[in-house]
């Protein structure tokens, strides 16, 4: 029973700890979005192209070091490397803030980007969770970066105002630094034993990048940012020309995106709950492709954009819920780690090739092409993910092998293949496990317990 209640403790101490530590993470790195924009005039050498190569920045950086940072993780431990990634995003935002040209900016903002924590925070989250409490633990860290991008499109604005860009970059390294105490303090450390589909495994590695399931993936969540952080290049400065002043922008972006989460709601539960995954997903980026066209073609000072964002938040929020739930379902047996690292480097690239292509559009051509350009986006968006099969609902399970671990790897992978419901099998000896990848409505638990009960 004391032990019981010791692994509970540790599980809500993970997930409340590492929720809370990287929400405030990404509301650092969020609260710039939706100013740089308006604020970066007093820059020297500030230019629309610059400007979304700041904006975007940090991506580039987090793209290039999301892997090496995970995979330094696993040789010297989670909480290590988390740490000197928070300390990097400090001296970044420091240095952000003390800049007087935009370039300045852009250094603070690659330095804020190469504290590449993402993939360490959420293998030490699985380290210290079991598997059937781990997709809702995902789901509360989900949950904490969607309340981490609210806040930040209010409190962005808010601060800029009273303080200044400088003082929004202040306000990220006092996150940042927060973020410290809470790691050391209430943060459990990982495990001694870990699993190898929580970490980045090398030797799966170049078999994910030739899984065409995988890469569609990968290519959508990679579109989906690079569309959302070009279009911060341009809807600041669209809000402006509407006639409300830079310091209520958040006013307009909270209700937008509340009542768009409120909106995809049904959408989730058409997709999940009734299985249609294929349809509401494929029709979502169709959607974008519609009304990032819409945004680009109305008049700068028509009052429809506020709808059309509304509809924008409403297939951002949706994608960005069901992308990684389809990363899981697809990875296979025992390669769930690998699969999110490079699916976590998409995303960051993403970012930045947005901000970068956004910028040089809008500065080259004016800021409806931003919208424009991210319509061609998803449009060849939708062409990628026109023809992808509906996807297996399948779920993950790691099951103790015990004394069946002095059986050969191939048997043993025959045994469970055996089970009815069992889809995909991994065997790994040295840690004394098998992953699975099973169909719950057809799985023989049965046959299962007998397999693994019978070595007990």
């Amino acid at each position: 029973m004391k032990r019981s209640s010791l692994l509970l403790n540790i599980e809500y101490r993970a997930i409340s700890g590492l929720s809370l530590l990287y929400g405030v993470r990404m509301l650092g790195l969020f609260m710039v979005l939706p100013i740089l924009a308006l604020y970066s005039s007093h820059l020297e050498h500030a230019t629309p192209t610059l400007v979304g190569v700041a904006l975007g920045g940090y991506g580039l950086t987090q793209a290039i070091l999301q892997i090496p940072f995970g995979m330094l993780s696993d040789r010297i431990g989670r909480k290590p490397v988390i740490a000197l990634g928070l300390m990097l995003f400090i001296i970044g935002s420091i240095i952000a803030a003390l800049a007087t040209s935009i370039y300045g900016v852009i250094i603070g903002r690659c330095i804020q980007g190469s504290g590449a924590v993402a993939g360490a925070i959420m293998a030490l989250l699985a380290d210290r969770t079991r598997e059937e409490v781990r997709t809702s633990a995902m789901a509360t860290i989900g949950m904490s970066i969607g309340v981490a991008f609210a806040v930040a499109m209010v409190a962005g604005p808010l601060v800029a105002h009273a303080f200044g860009l400088e003082g929004v970059f202040w306000c990220t390294a006092l996150l940042a630094a927060l973020g410290l105490p809470i790691l050391w303090r209430f943060v459990p450390a990982a495990p001694r034993q870990r699993h190898r589909d929580v970490g980045t495994d090398r030797s799966q590695f170049f078999n994910m990048l030739r899984r065409p399931d995988l890469l569609r993936l990968d290519f959508s969540i990679l579109a989906l940012h690079a569309i959302l952080t070009g279009c911060f290049v341009a809807v600041p400065v669209r809000l402006a020309a509407l006639g409300i002043p830079a310091s209520e922008h958040g006013w307009v972006y909270l209700p937008v995106m509340a009542t768009a989460f409120i909106g995809m709601i049904p959408l989730i539960i058409i997709a999940e709950k009734y299985r249609h995954m294929k349809a509401v997903f494929t029709g979502t980026v169709i959607s974008l492709v519609f009304t990032l066209t819409a945004m680009s073609l109305i008049p700068a000072d028509s009052w429809l954009l506020v709808a059309l964002l509304w509809l924008f938040f409403v297939a951002f929020n949706l994608l960005e819920a069901t992308l990684p739930s389809l990363i899981s379902k697809s990875a296979p047996a025992g390669t769930k780690g690998t699969a999110m690292g490079i699916y976590s480097t998409s995303q960051f690239l993403g970012a930045s090739l947005g901000g970068t292509v956004g910028g040089i559009v809008s500065g080259a051509i004016g800021s409806s092409a931003v919208f424009g350009a991210g319509a061609c986006l998803a449009l060849i968006w939708t062409l990628v993910v026109w023809r992808m099969p509906e996807p297996r609902y399948l779920s993950s399970q790691i099951i103790s092998l015990g004394p069946l671990r002095e059986e050969p790897e191939r048997v043993l992978t025959e045994r469970f293949q055996s089970i009815a419901g069992v889809e995909d099998v991994l065997v790994a000896s040295d840690e004394g496990v098998a992953y699975l990848k099973v169909d719950r409505t057809r799985l023989d638990d049965e046959a299962l317990n007998s397999l693994t009960g019978s070595t007990s």
